[in-house]
């Protein structure tokens, strides 16, 4: 138990994506008597890359007594989305042809 503590403690500090999302939103998806509900949580992330563009993921979250006291393992089950939010620049050294786009897999 200890060792699970210590996992979610580390992964909670050294996350970036929770220091970089803002939440704009939460459903309840299910009632729990003790501690918070399941739920389905939207957050925001603004591109540092390409300002303009906004990704929302929506992901859920597990409630209950261990997911309250952060024990509990949240379900794979995520979703995400990219839109424009503001006006997109290109840069003005981008010359004809190149590649401004890679993809990882």
């Amino acid at each position: 138990m200890l060792r699970n503590f210590l996992i979610a403690l580390s992964l909670t500090i050294t996350s970036p994506m929770s220091v970089l999302a803002e939440e704009v939103g939460e459903v309840s998806t299910a009632f729990k008597l003790l501690g918070a509900n399941h739920k389905i949580v939207v957050e925001a992330f603004d591109d540092p890359d390409v300002p303009g563009v906004s990704c929302f993921v929506s992901r859920a979250k597990t409630g209950g007594i261990k997911g309250s006291l952060g024990l509990a393992e949240d379900t794979s089950d995520a979703s995400i989305a990219c839109r424009q939010t503001g006006e997109i620049t290109l840069p003005p050294d981008l010359e004809e042809g190149e590649q401004v786009f890679r993809q990882r897999t």
